[in-house]
């Protein structure tokens, strides 16, 4: 593309140099007046063609897209361009025939137009970028609002109950230390005072007797009970009254009925079982026992009550489950007293409870006795009370008396709990070795039996502060 420029004093003369210059088709692409000088920019028609085509491959060479953009009217007001818009400071020439400038009108609008479009396009601001649009904020509904409160609620809530919980240990450890300091100073007094409760305090010690026990009776000496004989008549009487036992055979053997012994292993279930066969075969017959053992776990254990029913002449049935239990007792529904050997479990097994329920599944109205080894301790045995109490006990059956070198421990267990005491086992011999509970002599053995240990165990220093530890029974009440 060629534009040339041209001066001249005056517009006629300018375009005269146009014309002999690029031809008649010459296009003007400005001019203008500056200091009496006229200036022309023109271009050739040929480069003015060029430039208003797009070249074959240029984007401007493929076809318009259809769209429908309405009908444009012009705005009022509005002047369309003209070429001799292009020259307001010209006057008509008089040669322009000639030129005949006029014959191409449309291309000369359209160069033009480029022109200054292009000139308009470089001269206009760039566009400012656009501000970033602020992140609208997450909705929040009724329900995340009503969670959130609820949250926080239950939040405080286990806060409060935490420091709560918290206090209340701080108070109970607050509570038992003035009891202990308490009971130490009055039990430091008591032993100034009242010496003949002291000695009755060593004495339930050593029969075996808890201190709870012990301090709940001397507290409830009466004060007439000053003579140490006195008072341990009295202890006897009151320990007597409150040991339940079972006064005669006929609540047992003559009315009859399914029983169940119960207990940890060791204890002589087995045993105190072929004890009760053989007092309910001598009493009735044979024909009227029936044995069953649910004891499949310990080696020989069902040859053992096997042995004892061949010698009594009884029929020992075996049974696995709670199945099986109904349907041999529906089968032994005609016999007088159906005695049932359990297998031995840990009071801390889950099984214990799975035995209580399979017992007292069964369709006929099973009583349970549980067997208290004499030589276990008061916690032992407290536990084993505890794991098969389920919904009540018959009663107890006090094993290896003979072996124990104090019997308080089980007598407080059983008075404790309430137990009704049916006999006492204290030997293997079948059936010599089973006795009915006799309260006043089992408690009077119980002093006999006194451990010398106790004697020198505790100093009269260490008495109170043995009393004032031991708050297990308050809720003991004796008749």
């Amino acid at each position: 593309m060629n534009v040339k420029k041209f001066t001249a004093s005056t517009s006629r003369e300018a375009l005269r140099k146009v014309r002999e210059s690029l031809g008649p088709d010459a296009v003007i692409l400005s001019n203008r007046q500056s200091d009496g000088v006229v200036e022309i920019l023109a271009l050739a028609n040929d480069d003015a063609a060029s430039l208003a085509m797009p070249a074959p491959h240029s984007p401007m060479a493929e076809p318009a897209p259809s769209l429908d953009l309405g009908t444009t009217a012009v705005p009022a007001g509005r002047i369309e361009p003209r070429f001799e818009d292009e020259l307001p400071h010209m006057s008509p020439p008089v040669a322009a025939k000639p030129v005949n400038l006029p014959q191409q009108p449309q291309r000369r609008v359209v160069a033009s137009h480029a022109s200054l479009a292009t000139k308009v396009a470089a001269a206009a601001p760039a566009p400012a970028p656009a501000a970033p649009q602020p992140k609208a904020a997450p909705s929040i509904d009724a329900n995340q609002i009503a969670a959130m409160v609820s949250a926080a609620v239950t939040s405080a809530k286990e806060s409060a109950a935490v420091e709560m919980s918290g206090m209340m240990n701080e108070i109970r450890a607050m509570r038992g230390m003035m009891e202990t300091q308490l009971a130490e100073l009055s039990w430091g007094a008591t032993q100034a005072r009242e010496p003949h409760k002291t000695a009755m305090l060593r004495s339930m010690l050593a029969a075996g007797f808890s201190a709870s026990l012990a301090r709940y009776l001397i507290e409830k000496l009466p004060a007439s009970q000053r003579d140490a004989a006195d008072s341990l008549r009295w202890m006897k009487t009151v320990l007597t009254r409150n040991l339940q036992t079972m006064s005669n055979e006929d609540a047992l053997i003559d009315q009859g009925g399914v029983f169940a012994l119960v207990g940890p292993t060791g204890v002589g279930k087995t045993t105190s079982t072929a004890k009760l066969a053989a007092r309910c075969v001598m009493r009735h017959g044979p024909d009227k026992l029936a044995l069953i053992t649910t004891d499949a776990y310990r080696i020989g254990a069902h040859e053992q009550l096997r042995i004892y029913g061949k010698i009594l002449g009884v029929m020992v049935h075996s049974v696995k489950d709670e199945a099986d239990l109904r349907i041999a007792l529906k089968e032994l529904k005609n016999k007088h007293t159906v005695l049932i050997d359990t297998v031995g479990v840990s009071q801390r097994d889950q099984m214990v409870t799975e035995q209580v329920s399979m017992l007292q599944g069964a369709d006929a109205n099973v009583k349970r006795l549980l067997c208290l080894n004499a030589t276990a301790t008061q916690e032992t045995l407290s536990e084993v009370v505890r794991a098969y109490q389920g919904s009540g006990l018959a009663g107890c059956i006090m094993t290896k008396l003979d072996e124990a070198a104090a019997i308080g421990n089980v007598l407080d267990v059983v008075i404790r709990h309430k137990l009704n005491l049916f006999y006492v086992s204290n030997g293997q011999r079948v059936p010599e070795d089973l006795h009915l509970a006799d309260p006043a002599y089992l408690i009077d053995r119980a002093f006999k039996l006194k451990r010398e240990l106790v004697n020198t165990q505790y100093q009269d220093a260490e008495l109170p502060l043995l009393m004032s530890n031991d708050h297990s029974l308050r809720e003991v009440h004796l008749g």
